[in-house]
């Protein structure tokens, strides 16, 4: 074993050399050969000694929430899972659950189905908040404090889209309340604690570190979610996640484990994405986001070869609502949205989050990518919930029959010219105009990987419209000669749905 002398000796050796000098002592020498200031590495904050101020100063402001629903029962006697309806038994059956008190004449009792989660006060009047799917088509709720206190609660509003509801209760003395922080602050390694109801055991403290932001696990339109090691579990839905500062940085709200049970991967819906959420239920009981009017679709690799944009961003505008903002504005299909009101347009899913949270009625200027050329265009925004009031696009057509061109191959598949005898073989709807009908689709093909299937109809080859199987060839010819590695494909399906598909041009 090295001494202690040894090991100062070793460092000496190392610190007479040159390049390791320099580095031992942080030194950083200016022009003239003097020496500055040492550089100090960044400062991070130490783990804390321990928890347990921070959760005595918020545990009281977070509760449970306990939700009735009633389901209407069904009659047991015929709907018995083990009776067939129909027998010559039905009746002989049915007298003996009456008689046995399982069936009456009257109508069946309906039952009760419970649910346990959690909330937490924001204003010591009484607005608790917690998840939409905690108390989602509850006939009855209750929020349960941590000295025993129950109070029944009504719904001021709640919204399914953030997965938020904002409850009132009327407590006689003011309530302990927490409020929100600025969770785009919130860093990766930042220590967070959850505090909840797991399990329905009540009041539990949990603590861990933000693992991850702004993750998308696929649950609705605008998923930004805060990833948390800090233990999760069934019941704590509609919690609290607090940084250091006591202050609330996201609503815990979901998990992934194979087992119904935390394994370190937890998820809470940002405060930044809520808050703006729970003001407008305080203010009106329901949502009012900003509305658009467009469907759109990712940019990949090869759609952003294919339109020429250089490299994969944006979102690509896939169809637009003939009662929506965007089209009196001039945004059509094909579009490449890559700036909204000043702010980037990174990747199509941010796009839904940026009009959301755009107050209704301002003039918005939109930045897009049309035929390798930017161009802004100004958009008055609407309302979303009116639009989705507003039914689907059903264009006419009168059905005409024209005489259908010889079936032609190209990128793999066959097609044929869309007439009465396709759209009744396929059902392909009216709406669908133009375009020609895939018959066949090699599997080996990479218009099968890219799941085109029989029976829908290529309606534009980059951006161009194709109005016979003469056209789509042609199309592909030209694409060829270009130089082009792929063809951009406006597909419809039979519904009239469409989307932008990339086939590499063999």
């Amino acid at each position: 074993m090295r001494t202690p002398s040894a090991i100062l000796a070793g460092v000496a050796t190392l610190a007479r050399r040159p390049a390791v000098a320099a580095l031992a002592l942080s030194l950083t020498l200016g022009a003239g050969g003097a020496a500055l200031a040492p550089v100090a590495p960044a400062q991070a904050r130490g783990a804390p000694d321990s928890f347990a101020d921070l959760a005595a100063s918020v545990s009281s402001a977070v509760v449970n929430i306990s939700a009735t629903q009633t389901i209407e029962a069904k009659r047991s006697g015929r709907d018995n899972p083990h009776l067939q309806p129909g027998t010559p038994f039905d009746d002989m059956f049915e007298e003996f659950f009456r008689r046995h008190g399982q069936q009456g004449e009257d109508a069946p009792r309906p039952r009760k189905s419970n649910s346990l989660g959690s909330g937490f006060v924001v204003d010591p009047s009484g607005i608790v908040i917690t998840n939409n799917h905690v108390i989602a088509d509850a006939n009855e709720i209750y929020v349960i404090f941590t000295d025993g206190q129950k109070l029944k609660a009504e719904i001021i509003g709640k919204d399914s889209k953030v997965d938020v509801a904002v409850l009132r209760v009327k407590p006689e003395k003011p309530l302990t309340a927490v409020k929100f922080a600025d969770s785009d602050k919130a860093r990766v390694g930042d220590w967070v604690l959850a505090v909840g109801n797991p399990f329905g055991l009540g009041g539990s403290v949990t603590a861990g570190i933000v693992s991850a932001r702004n993750r998308n696990i696929d649950s609705g339109p605008y998923d930004n979610y805060i990833q948390t090691d800090a233990a999760i579990n069934k019941g704590n839905s509609g919690g609290p996640l607090f940084n250091m500062d006591g202050e609330v940085i996201g609503i815990n709200t979901a998990i992934l484990s194979p087992s119904g049970g935390s394994i370190g991967i937890g998820f809470a819906t940002p405060a930044n994405t809520v808050t703006p959420i729970i003001d407008q239920l305080e203010k009106y009981g329901e949502t009012r986001r900003g509305w658009l009017g467009v469907r759109i679709q990712n940019v990949d690799d090869s759609i952003a070869e294919s339109l020429g944009l250089g490299k994969a961003r944006g979102a690509l505008i896939a169809g637009v609502d003939e009662k929506g903002p965007a089209q009196p504005a001039g945004l059509k299909t094909g579009d490449v949205i890559v700036k909204f009101d000043g702010k980037d347009v990174k990747q199509s899913r941010d796009l839904p989050k940026l009009v959301a949270s755009t107050p209704i009625g301002k003039d918005v200027d939109i930045v897009v990518v049309r035929d390798g050329k930017e161009v802004t265009k100004s958009v008055k925004l609407g309302r979303l919930e009116d639009g989705e009031k507003i039914a689907k696009i059903k264009a006419g057509g009168d059905g005409a029959d024209a005489p259908a061109p010889a079936v032609k191959s190209a990128l793999g598949m066959d097609f044929a010219g869309l007439d009465n005898e396709a759209r009744k073989k396929f059902g392909i709807k009216d709406s669908v105009k133009g375009g020609v009908v895939v018959t066949k689709v090699d599997p080996g093909s990479n218009a099968a990987e890219k799941r085109i299937q029989p029976g829908e109809v290529i309606v534009e080859v980059n951006q161009k419209p194709i109005g016979s199987t003469g056209d789509l060839v042609a199309a592909i010819k030209a694409l060829k000669g270009d130089g082009r590695k792929s063809a951009l494909l406006l597909v419809a399906n039979a519904q009239g749905e469409v989307r932008f598909v990339p086939v590499t041009i063999d």
